[in-house]
């Protein structure tokens, strides 16, 4: 028998079978878990895209909500599964660059157990406020805020959340010693709002949009540098003097570390693809999200830098769970 003939047949072999495999993905249905319960603003898009998207790649998308521990349920989930290009975390900024600074029992680090994919949209925080509050700008409800100091609270999707940590350098920065109550996922929290439990909720505006016309809650500014197209009477961050501490809230896609790279390009190129289409375009509009879809390097690459910045403004805070 001639070894290297054979050595070299099985090589030739073994890659055209790999080279099929990837040609054939995908052959089944793809699961995409987001941390957090229904009514995110993550999961309001995801929904939206997933016919477009089951369209593109030829299976179901599945999506999953695994809320629990501020994300980690749902993530840790996705750290742990196979990484045969299935199964992917539809994740917030603090799910890749916030909690393993905060959770001390935390078993992985975001950064180094998964394989970014992309950004898809951001979320630019709104300053929602209940409306018994005698506010009707920034200004206004600072001074009041101050004037009840220790009284008023504020809520958050879950500890540590990019909503948590911004509303609390809010507060610090008023002077109001405003109370934390975290809720478990962003619907709930506008709920908490409505009924007056906490005072401010920062969040998506798509997340509580459908909410302002019943009155109970005002939105008093828009972290962004443009007004929204879906509010323009909304001011910016600028136009309503709010200090620049409020940092708005991204989703991202990724997959349990050593997915195949081929998968991953292809699962960016699909979502930047149906991220472009008129009709995404239009639906983020009027959620008030802003558009993203970049290349999975470069969403490593700001991962990476981003989770020193958090690391720092987590150690101001104070903010550590022992859960």
């Amino acid at each position: 028998m001639n070894f290297s003939w054979t050595l070299k047949h099985l090589i030739f072999v073994t890659g055209l079978w790999t080279g099929m495999a990837h040609a054939a993905w995908p052959e089944r249905p793809i699961k995409v878990v987001i941390p957090y319960a229904a009514g995110a603003a993550g999961d309001i898009l995801i929904r939206f895209m997933q016919p477009a998207l089951q369209e593109r790649l030829g299976q179901p998308i599945v999506v999953e909500n695994r809320p629990g521990a501020g994300g980690n349920i749902g993530t840790q989930e996705v750290v742990r599964a196979k990484p045969d290009g299935y199964t992917f975390v539809l994740g917030a900024t603090n799910n890749f660059v916030i909690n393993q600074f905060i959770y001390r029992s935390m078993s992985f680090n975001p950064l180094e157990a998964l394989a970014p994919v992309t950004k898809l949209m951001t979320a630019p925080s709104v300053l929602f406020v209940n409306a018994s509050v005698p506010s009707g700008s920034f200004a206004e409800f600072s001074r009041y805020a101050q004037a009840n100091a220790g009284k008023l609270n504020y809520g958050s999707p879950g500890t540590g959340t990019t909503p948590h940590l911004s509303a609390w350098a809010l507060s610090e920065f008023m002077g109001a010693k405003m109370t934390h109550i975290a809720y478990k996922g962003a619907a709930p929290g506008v709920q908490g709002l409505m009924s007056n439990e906490v005072q401010l909720f920062l969040v998506g505006y798509g997340v509580a949009a459908n909410q302002l016309a019943s009155g109970k809650i005002k939105a008093l500014a828009v972290a962004h540098n443009e007004r929204l197209q879906a509010a323009p009477e909304i001011p910016t961050a600028r136009e309503a003097g709010l200090p620049n501490v409020i940092l708005s809230n991204w989703w991202g896609v990724a997959a349990p570390k050593g997915t195949d790279s081929a998968v991953i390009g292809r699962m960016a190129a699909e979502f930047k693809r149906v991220l472009d289409l008129p009709a995404t375009q239009a639906f983020l509009a009027r959620q008030g999200f802003v558009s993203g879809g970049n290349a999975p390097d470069q969403f490593s690459r700001e991962l990476s830098a981003e989770a020193l910045e958090w690391e720092a403004v987590v150690k101001k805070a104070g903010a550590r769970l022992d859960e």
